[in-house]
């Protein structure tokens, strides 16, 4: 019964992630850029030299090969020091030559590129919210690894131009932001909340096992045995360190599947019911309303495809 798969996976599938890039900034001696908070989840690499990220009432120092995620619409500073006076970054962006790059104070010792996320609509509290607003990967570490490799291989289509770089950056952004996500679960795993639960090995095993197959008919004392605990354990820890039972977590996926279903697709209430482990129309319009307070059938009907 025991099925291996990934929640992470399944939740980043199910929110839509997209990525694009945007130009890069160079910068020597004293600089300071102050940007505008995002209206999409931000990153930055640092590809050459260091420097300074102030964002969130916070100071971080970046060096090569480090990332950060802004996973809130935070104002930040990119700067050379502390002190420096930043100026604003959308003329320096608007005046970028024709490969893109801004260019702020004198010299070129500082290189980053940067870009854009972008989710669906059930991000931000699915995955969002669990995470800090200011995401900061060093990259000198050996975990950081496949990090390193997809800036490496985005920088030389940045800089090559071949055909389909467009593309192929794309996906490269996506597969560094799972790295970034698996990276920082590992350092600093939330408090609580199901990401919390994938550092822990005995709710990790009943999510795997949950996301592997919604639609069965799971009980806490199949996932006790996934997990190779008792039952009492199973429910305890999972409510310690979730925030709410098993079958209560199980509902609210099987609800999130169904609503995307219902926002993507054509199939018929009764069809999707079978899909996400309910045994009849009624009985996930039942737990629909209850979870969302609409009916599947309003819901889908408020909702753009």
């Amino acid at each position: 019964m025991r099925v291996q798969t990934d929640p992470l996976d399944d939740v980043l599938a199910l929110v839509g992630a997209t990525s694009s890039l945007s130009a890069g900034l160079v910068a020597g001696g004293e600089w300071a850029v102050a940007f505008e908070p995002p209206p999409a989840v931000k990153f930055n690499a640092v590809r050459r030299g260091s420097c300074l990220l102030l964002a969130d009432g916070k100071v971080f120092e970046l060096r090569p090969g480090d990332c950060f995620l802004l996973t809130r619409p935070v104002a930040f500073t990119l700067a050379s020091g502390p002190d420096v006076r930043p100026e604003p970054a959308r003329p320096l962006f608007v005046a970028a030559g024709e490969d893109g790059t801004a260019r702020a104070g004198q010299g070129d010792d500082v290189f980053l590129i940067g870009g854009r996320f972008g989710f669906g609509e059930r991000a931000q509290e699915l995955l969002l919210d669990a995470l800090p607003p200011v995401v900061h990967v060093p990259g000198a570490s050996t975990a950081a690894a496949a990090v390193r490799w997809a800036l490496e291989q985005i920088d030389a289509e940045l800089r090559d131009r071949p055909p389909a770089s467009t593309l192929l950056t794309e996906h490269l952004a996506l597969v560094m932001l799972i790295h970034l996500l698996r990276l920082h679960l590992a350092a600093a795993p939330p408090a609580g909340g199901w990401l919390a639960g994938l550092a822990d090995p005995v709710v990790g095993a009943a999510l795997q096992a949950m996301h592997g197959k919604p639609a069965y008919a799971w009980t806490v004392a199949d996932l006790a045995a996934v997990a190779a605990v008792s039952r009492s354990t199973l429910a305890a820890r999972f409510k310690q360190v979730v925030g709410q039972g098993p079958l209560d977590y199980l509902t609210g996926w099987r609800i999130e599947l169904a609503a995307a279903r219902l926002r993507h697709g054509d199939h018929t209430v009764a069809a999707i019911a079978r899909e996400v482990g309910y045994g009849s129309e009624s009985a996930l319009s039942t737990a629909f309303k209850r979870v969302t307070g609409q009916s599947p059938r309003a819901y889908r009907a408020t909702r753009p495809t």
